[in-house]
């Protein structure tokens, strides 16, 4: 009986192959109303003054604040492992990533 009640609280999880590629983001903006917070991952590129939204992800303040404390649980878990990650402090936005000034 013990096996089934564990059985019945696994959650199967399905990983397509397009979304197991992954999207690179390299910014992350964060807004919120009442009722959720959106994140929007971009990509900006060196020298280009135009960077698109890759992915939109929509979670309500509850779930928002479960992914920070993972969040946090995991960089603890990285960095007792592989040293402190170094913070970077640079210019804000708009900023060019090390490439070329964008000419016509």
């Amino acid at each position: 009986m013990a096996e089934e009640k564990k059985s019945d609280k696994q959650i199967n999880i399905e990983l397509g192959a397009e979304v197991a590629e992954g999207t690179y983001s390299n910014l992350a903006i964060i807004t919120h109303s009442h009722t959720e917070f959106v994140i929007d991952f971009v990509r900006l590129m060196p020298g280009v003054p135009k960077a698109k939204v890759k992915s939109r992800v929509v979670l309500t303040p509850q779930h928002a604040k479960r992914l920070m404390n993972a969040l946090r649980e995991n960089i603890a878990k990285f960095e007792s492992v592989h040293g402190p990650i170094k913070e970077i402090k640079g210019p804000g936005l708009p900023m060019n990533l090390g490439g070329p000034t964008a000419q016509a």
